[in-house]
């Protein structure tokens, strides 16, 4: 029973924690990171291995990096780097799904998950300079140094060597000393050579999200907005079919009551996902829309529960489909994510189309 208790904390508060990614960025990302890092060792610190635990953890990931993407959409003001962090997100979920089908462990080298660390790179940019001093080339530039320095010999290590940090410095005696004068030399590095050459900061340290601006901080606002501007079918619908079909397909690999194979999982979600786009339309254009992303939530999830209740009166569902708590658990998943992508998207949205009316020198870099 102790073992369960301790399982179920590490998961629900590895779905807890990304929730504050939108509003505390760097201080959430970090969080979840050291999480994940730690998890095993907290299951085994209490004898437990859970079953599959990589592609446990895999899809643990994928959900507080989604977050961290439509964070991204919410967040920042750059738009050379969202098309930068939209790249490396996508390209990685596409690594796992495909890892997820085939078990090859190498993929995971193959499509790094360069994602996280560049979104933690912005956050420290962010977090003391204006992130529009910097064109698109200087976040690419971060995004192949991330990729070719870091995250390769990672997951290499991880995934290819399957080497565990804490085995490894148990095992290994000169590790341990050897690390530490790694980072050493790495800190010695950036204080002495990197920031001396940096330019002054253009504020005091920002952990908390700023502001929205101001055109797109109200609900209504963001309704007024995307009754102008969305479709029951567009690109951004395309886009969030996507980013909830692909994570859906993972989480379906690992529970273990789905018999649905990958592809009519896909399909539903995406069927899910047009009619959340046609319903929240509908809505919007008649002026429906809360502040609180507590009650967007409760609408979104209570609109949902209503469909999947339909969905099974019309097509009598069979033995071998999805158990109730598989369901309630995907109707969470695409609520969650459905209501997150609709507030959020709107107001990249307005950055992009602000940024292409009126260019500055904000994208030389």
């Amino acid at each position: 029973m102790g073992v369960e208790v301790v399982f179920w904390s590490v998961v629900l508060a590895r779905f807890a924690l990304p929730l504050l990614i939108p509003r505390y960025p760097l201080p959430a990302i970090i969080g979840c990171l050291l999480l994940d890092g730690v998890d095993q060792t907290i299951f085994q610190t209490f004898g437990y291995d859970p079953p599959n635990y990589q592609s446990y953890d895999k899809a643990m990931d994928v959900f507080y990096l989604s977050i961290a993407y439509l964070a991204s959409l919410r967040n920042w003001t750059n738009q050379g780097a969202v098309q930068v962090s939209r790249f490396l997100f996508f390209y990685r979920q596409i690594g796992v799904v495909v890892f997820e089908l085939t078990g090859l462990r190498f993929l995971l080298l193959v499509f790094p998950n360069t994602f996280e660390y560049f979104f933690i790179a912005y956050e420290l940019v962010r977090a003391r300079r204006n992130p529009l001093r910097y064109g698109l080339k200087f976040w690419m530039l971060v995004a192949a140094g991330i990729w070719i320095f870091v995250k390769l010999p990672q997951e290499t290590w991880i995934h290819v060597a399957q080497l565990d940090l804490t085995d490894t410095i148990r095992d290994v005696p000169w590790f341990l000393p050897a690390l530490v004068v790694a980072v050493l030399a790495l800190g010695a590095v950036l204080w002495f050579v990197v920031v001396p050459r940096l330019s002054p900061p253009d504020w005091p340290l920002r952990l908390k999200a700023d502001p929205l601006p101001v055109e797109m901080d109200e609900a209504d606002e963001r309704v007024a907005y995307q009754a102008a501007h969305r479709k029951v079918f567009d690109m951004a619908s395309v886009e969030k079919i996507f980013l909830i079909g692909l994570i859906s397909v993972i989480y379906g690999r690992v529970l273990p009551g789905v018999e649905a194979n990958d592809l009519e999982l896909f399909l539903g979600i995406a069927v899910f996902v047009v009619l959340n786009s046609a319903i929240g339309l509908w809505s919007v254009r008649r002026g429906y829309g809360w502040d609180s992303a507590w009650i967007s939530f409760a609408a979104v999830f209570a609109i949902n529960v209503v469909l999947v209740v339909v969905a099974e009166l019309l097509l009598q569902r069979r033995d071998d489909d999805l158990p109730l708590t598989d369901t309630l658990f995907f109707v969470f998943l695409v609520s969650i994510l459905t209501m997150l992508y609709d507030r959020y998207h709107p107001v990249s949205e307005y950055r992009a189309r602000r940024a292409s009316l009126s260019p500055t020198t904000d994208e030389a870099g």
